[in-house]
């Protein structure tokens, strides 16, 4: 009798987590609970890539089981209203609730205490206090715990927004309060939730549809502002908004697996001669890598001079050694202006290009192109968009492409649902500067007319971000 798409599925997770379990039972680690706030240390449980396939695995077998068994109009309705949880999600952190019951430990605090704590008006609604209820809407879907009615207290997830500061600190010092992680979610919930009103309205505009403007993107639009984004959060009056996208880099890179970067280009092989020029490089998060993994080699910031102030205090904290002794220096730059740097081993780019429409990234690379030697080496550090149907990327004549590790059947060959961060991040860039992530195919035309020849292609398989090398085109 042949099997249906549910027992395949079925089979899928009890597979997988016999695997996971096998695995952590032989290293002697444990699956994290779901109870319990976030540790770094607990994502041992994944280091192995069997398991992590495992987890992979297991995790989208079990939504696609959920989206075929549950009914359909729930599932259109939950996703219809997930701007709810989005907003509920800005309130507890933005009012410091997440500090507030990291304090109050595993017993957790009573609603009517939060309210104290967090100053949200009880009033708004009788004897239901705010807090209970945008709590209780979350902890349906598994962000923070009810331990008994009307108590709630942080778990897993809802640690993930915690900034680490007492809530006294950071009622009294709002502009230091996004840090790391949380500041990514708060560039999301508020920016996007501000653009995502006028999505319909800019693409439909005969005036702004198809345009590559960055000053005509959804956000743009949305705020009434004439400057693109990022020149806008340099204004006066946009401290906040820059302090928090300084602190945004670092938090994507805490999504990113340790030593992600390091994954793909041999970095190692770069010495006292050689120099990393990493271009628009905002703090300078991956560049810490490089500088602690990459010992020899010589490495220049570029960002503008409000981005690199953030930079230095950051390098001061974390690695002020290589800052005093020259070996990483600060260098204020446009890239759309001539580069300064023309002894460049490699140039850097991260999750630059995405935030440009084609002909705005075409200047990047060309600007570049103009300063390379012929063996100065171009690494793109960006998230390449798969698709969910299954289609072979291969290698052609030019470029050399990993594999790509496609899910098995019945699932999604891009894993779906938990391979959404290049989908989010793609919408991100089309609501607030008009512009993209991109496929391979989409990258080797933009490199071929600017300059550049693309050679390989380093597809991770461990997160959202993946490297491309090219080559100066002779």
């Amino acid at each position: 009798m042949p099997s249906t798409t549910l027992s395949q599925l079925a089979k899928l997770i009890s597979d997988s987590v016999a695997v996971i379990e096998s695995s952590c039972a032989k290293r002697g680690v444990e699956v994290p609970s779901l109870e319990s706030p976030f540790d770094p240390a607990s994502e041992a449980f994944r280091a192995d890539p069997a398991t992590a396939k495992a987890i992979n695995i297991a995790s989208v077998a079990a939504l696609q089981l959920n989206a075929i068994i549950q009914p359909p109009h729930v599932s259109v309705f939950q996703k219809c209203t997930g701007h709810f949880e989005a907003a509920a999600i800005h309130v507890l952190a933005e009012t410091n609730t997440v500090e507030i019951l990291r304090e109050a430990g595993p017993k957790g605090l009573h609603v009517n205490d939060i309210s104290k704590k967090n100053q949200l008006d009880p009033r708004k609604s009788g004897d239901e206090y705010p807090p209970a209820r945008l709590l209780r809407y979350l902890a349906t879907s598994f962000m923070f715990t009810e331990i008994e009615p009307d108590v709630f207290a942080n778990n897993r997830l809802s640690s993930m927004l915690d900034t680490g500061k007492a809530p006294e600190e950071l009622a009294a010092n709002p502009l230091e309060r996004h840090t790391g992680f949380a500041a990514l979610m708060a560039h999301e919930y508020q920016e996007g939730a501000v653009a995502i009103t006028s999505l319909l309205k800019t693409l439909k505009d005969p005036k702004t549809a198809f345009s590559d403007e960055p000053t005509e993107s959804p956000w743009n639009v949305a705020t009434g502002a004439t400057l693109p984004y990022w020149s806008h959060i340099e204004t006066p009056g946009e401290e906040d908004r820059l302090h928090r996208f300084s602190a945004v880099m670092q938090g994507i890179a805490a999504m990113l697996p340790p030593g992600e970067i390091l994954k793909g280009f041999d970095w190692k092989k770069l010495t006292s001669e050689d120099v990393i020029v990493d271009v628009g490089s905002g703090v300078g998060a991956i560049s810490l890598v490089l500088a602690k993994e990459v010992p020899d080699a010589r490495i220049i910031l570029q960002d503008t001079s409000p981005v690199l102030e953030h930079a230095q205090k950051v390098w001061s904290k974390e690695f002020p050694a290589v800052v005093e002794s020259g070996r990483v220096v600060l260098q204020a730059h446009d890239f759309f202006t001539p580069q300064p740097a023309h002894n460049a081993t490699v140039f850097l780019l991260k999750q630059i290009l995405h935030d440009w429409s084609d002909p705005y990234a075409s200047k990047i690379l060309s600007m570049l192109r103009s300063a390379a030697t012929p063996k100065t080496k171009l690494i793109i550090a960006e998230c390449l968009v798969s698709y969910p149907c299954r289609y072979g990327e291969g290698n052609n004549d030019t470029i050399s492409v990993t594999a790509k590790d496609d899910a098995p059947a019945p699932l999604l060959a891009n894993y779906g649902p938990i391979n959404s961060t290049e989908y989010i991040l793609d919408m991100t860039m089309l609501l607030l500067h008009g512009a993209q992530e991109r496929t391979i195919l989409q990258f080797d035309r933009l490199l071929k007319k600017s300059g550049w020849k693309a050679v390989r292609v380093y597809r991770s398989n461990s997160s959202f971000l993946h490297q491309i090398e090219a080559v100066p085109d002779l």
